[in-house]
């Protein structure tokens, strides 16, 4: 019997392979290449974004990789998704990308010279076991890597084999403050292509709440229907995009007021909201987040509507505040403005000033959106938070009101309700556009869709 390889990943339950049959696998392959014209699909945008890289660190080393497999339980590994920074500069953006490496070689004082380190398809000959055998990276039990002639064609990068990197010295992006600050900064004004995809996961995402809607009648009866909600959604994402963007909240009755509701192991009420909280991602990993809050009985009882207008009225405001020179917080600022003066008015605060309205909302009233559903977050504070809005950013509105259900400071018929409206918008030289304008947002509106998707 021949022995695997120490470098190969075999499970222990795997048989070995006899002399016979490794002579049997090596031979009588069709060739099989990617076609010629295959291409990354950001391919003609990457070379811009590698040059403004480069021009921030003139003359030094940079290294960006990937990312590495993280095991989920025993021999099985979570679904592996490369770092966005990697995908940003690349284009690459599959789950091959697995230990992959990007390294910006200095070029001359000014500039540098991308070079791409991966692991290219396992040959088929020479005695080589992996591409049948290695349950991580084997081609029979993962899928087809390119070759490095065919990455090369997909990324207009030169490519080089994994194994020749060793550990170069150089600003490396998972450690280096600096280096990954940079790549999040790089990140915060969206070109057209990228508006395009982020247009592309917010009409998907469109589509996913029209499905969850249908399956209203089904979900209510289950004993778990925030979980048929979860995976209605999940359909849909997986169907068009690359999955979903992150875990989806479908919160029913009191779980909205929990911010970031993933367990979704609850039944729906007819008498309750639901709060949606979910996104498709693309196959190029650009993600939509947007969050309604829906009533499962198709129309807003009047405290319902009560809540529900106030948080209304507060995401209108913020939106209203957005436009190039903004201080980036004024959104948020507004719109709490106006929930701690609605608070006031139901008596429920003494008056509108100080932060006493934080205990009904806890959070901040959105974010950068892009690659990542928080984007850009190590960028310094005073180029996002602290700094202003620029056209072309991408990012969400999203304020809400989250009344727990043991909160003595409520009266009883407001405990328990959580709201929320999230919307994702783009920068314009006057204003914001609203790109998940597709989806209702007032109670009326959203009752009508509702009752026309529901319709036998």
């Amino acid at each position: 019997m021949t022995e695997a390889p120490a470098r190969l990943h075999i499970g222990s339950h795997d048989l070995p392979v006899s002399p016979e049959l490794s002579r049997f696998m090596a031979g009588d392959w069709a060739p099989s290449p990617l076609p010629a014209t295959a291409r990354a699909a950001a391919y003609a945008v990457t070379p811009a974004r590698r040059d403004r890289l480069s021009a921030r660190f003139p003359g030094e080393r940079l290294i960006v990789p990937a990312g590495e497999l993280k095991v989920r339980s025993n021999d099985c590994d979570y679904r592996f998704r490369p770092h966005s920074a990697y995908a940003w500069l690349t284009g690459l953006t599959g789950e091959d990308q697995v230990g992959h490496v990007l390294v910006m070689e200095p070029n001359g004082p000014h500039g540098h010279e991308a070079v791409l380190y991966l692991r290219p398809r396992s040959p088929r000959a020479d005695g080589n076991e992996e591409f049948y055998r290695d349950r991580r990276y084997g081609e029979f039990w993962v899928g087809r890597r390119p070759d490095l002639a065919e990455a090369e064609r997909l990324t207009g990068i030169r490519c080089a084999h994994l194994d020749t990197l060793g550990t170069p010295p150089g600003r490396n992006a998972a450690t280096d403050p600096q280096l990954a600050a940079t790549l999040s900064e790089l990140r915060l004004i969206k070109d057209s292509w990228e508006v395009a995809q982020l247009q592309l996961a917010v009409d998907h995402t469109v589509a996913g709440f029209e499905d969850v809607v249908r399956a209203l009648p089904r979900a209510l009866a289950h004993p778990r229907g925030e979980r048929w909600i979860e995976g209605v959604f999940g359909l849909r994402a997986r169907a068009e995009g690359n999955g979903t963007g992150y875990d989806t909240i479908a919160a029913s009755g009191a779980h909205a007021c929990v911010l970031h509701w993933i367990r979704n192991d609850g039944p729906l009420d007819p008498s309750h909201l639901l709060l949606l909280d979910a996104g498709v991602e693309t196959d190029t990993l650009y993600t939509a987040d947007i969050t309604r809050t829906l009533p499962l009985s198709g129309r807003f009882s009047p405290v319902q509507r009560q809540v529900y207008e106030l948080v209304l009225a507060a995401q209108e405001a913020g939106i209203a505040a957005l436009r190039p020179g903004a201080s980036f917080r004024d959104f948020h600022r507004a719109g709490m403005r106006v929930i701690a003066e609605g608070l006031a008015e139901w008596g429920v605060l003494k008056h509108p000033e100080g932060d006493l309205h934080r205990r009904y909302t806890l959070c901040s009233s959105g974010h950068m959106l892009g690659l990542d559903v928080h984007d850009c977050a190590k960028a310094r504070a005073e180029t996002y938070l602290d700094g202003v809005l620029e056209e072309g950013q991408v990012l969400t509105v999203e304020p809400g009101l989250y009344l727990q259900p043991d909160d003595e400071t409520l009266p009883p018929e407001l405990r328990g309700i959580g709201v929320r409206i999230e919307d994702d918008l783009v920068i314009t030289a006057t204003g914001a556009h609203l790109m998940s304008s597709a989806l209702p947002r007032t109670p009326a509106a959203i009752e009508t869709w509702m009752s026309n998707l529901l319709e036998p």
